[in-house]
């Protein structure tokens, strides 16, 4: 008896896959949990294991088709053998066709236009309108000794492509469009975005942020970091531990809607955006409260590097309750971030910009960084929004309170 290759539960809102890539042709032997097949889905490439020895026996869809959780796309026989397995019959390929008649030459052309006199028809037939002769045939004939009225202009024979012939090819790039479908992932990327904006009443605030205190205290403590953790401390760790003090005062931004209630989330785990081998994706950091800046950045560095890789399991793309994204890694001054549904916030950070600022009754350079937070208006409310993101500001401007807890 056969066994079904079934697409299983893909992980949070995921519902399809493509298939990218078949691992075994049909006919391979395969041994229980042997990748069969590559998964594309809008989050993360997964593989499909053999959930059986046997000899791999149908592939009942082609890569490149969409399929639903559910579905079986393939069958496994545990008791085949792979000899006794027919290959695949080639496609055969296709007969070239008859040579085409090749065209007559053309005659020499003369100087003037060819002409022929009309004999007298045996017959009326009907004609095609003969076209009108210029003055200067007319004249000519007139030279020759011929009737104008009686004769008619040759028209050159159409051309007829031969074999040889083969109509114009663009150069790569050569058009105005290019016409590329959209991915997977780039679709369903498109689609939760849009989902979002009619779901959720997005609302979002700003502030900056006096990032000089982060950053003398980075290059004060930069090497000692490195040789006892082995990784350097960036700008994210500070985010997100001021982002996950801030939210116990503000539950509503670490919360979802559920119908018609509210569900106020009691760990903090957080999707940090990353650009992936797939494009932009949002792994989610783990109880972030509990973990310390060196435990923060060797998470996200390990995250990233996953994305890279398309190595990303599922579970590291589901669950999260806060949101951060960094725009300013590629120069962003502000934007206005999308939530990440169905969580109820999410931070952006931009680029730091060196500016004049009032500092007391002096004005200053200062290196200042906007911060934006966008948040869902059903749950959170403007008073909450706003005091949220001055107390992150105020935790990152006194680095020394993150410390503290205060």
């Amino acid at each position: 008896m056969s066994i079904e290759l079934i697409i299983p539960p893909l992980g949070e809102s995921i519902s399809e896959a493509v298939v990218a890539k078949w691992l075994k042709p049909v006919g391979a032997k395969v041994n229980i949990d042997d990748p069969l097949a590559e998964l594309e889905t809008d989050k993360v490439t997964v593989t499909l294991p053999a959930p059986s020895a046997g000899v791999l026996v149908e592939q009942l869809v082609q890569v490149g088709a969409s399929v639903r959780v559910g579905a079986s796309i393939g069958r496994i026989d545990p008791s085949a053998q792979p000899s006794a397995v027919p290959a695949a019959p080639a496609v055969e390929a296709p007969k070239p066709a008859a040579p085409a008649v090749e065209a007559p030459k053309p005659a020499a052309p003369a100087q003037v236009a060819q002409v022929q006199v009309a004999q007298a028809p045996a017959a009326p037939a009907a004609q095609a309108p003969r076209p009108a002769l210029s003055p200067t045939t007319r004249k000519h004939l007139r030279e020759q000794g011929l009737d104008p009225s009686t004769a008619t202009v040759a028209q050159p024979a159409a051309p007829v492509r031969t074999s040889s012939s083969k109509p114009p090819v663009l150069s790569e790039g050569a058009g105005p469009e290019e016409v590329v479908p959209l991915s997977p992932l780039r679709k369903r990327i498109a689609e939760r975005l849009v989902d979002a904006q009619h779901t959720a009443a997005i609302l979002t605030t700003f502030n900056e942020v006096d990032m000089s205190y982060i950053m003398a205290l980075r290059s004060k403590f930069q090497d000692e970091f490195v040789k006892k953790h082995g990784i350097k401390l960036g700008f994210m760790s500070f985010f997100v531990t001021a982002c996950a003090q801030a939210l116990r005062e503000f539950p509503g931004l670490n919360a979802e809607m559920r119908g018609d209630a509210i569900v106020y989330k009691k760990h903090y785990d957080f999707g940090i955006a990353v650009g992936g081998g797939k494009g932009l994706v949002v792994p989610v950091l783990r109880n972030v409260d509990k973990l310390t800046l060196a435990e923060i950045e060797k998470g996200i560095a390990e995250l990233a590097q996953k994305a890279k890789d398309n190595k990303l399991q599922l579970a590291e793309l589901s669950g999260g309750t806060f949101s951060i994204s960094n725009g300013g890694v590629y120069g962003s001054m502000m934007s206005t971030p999308l939530l990440n549904m169905p969580q109820t916030g999410i931070l952006g950070m931009h680029n730091i910009v060196r500016r004049p600022i009032a500092v007391g009754d002096n004005i200053e350079i200062r290196p200042m960084m906007y911060i934006a937070l966008s948040y869902d208006h059903r749950v959170v409310d403007g008073r909450e929004a706003v005091s949220f993101l001055v107390r992150v500001k105020d935790r990152l401007e006194a680095p020394e309170k993150l410390l503290l807890g205060l």
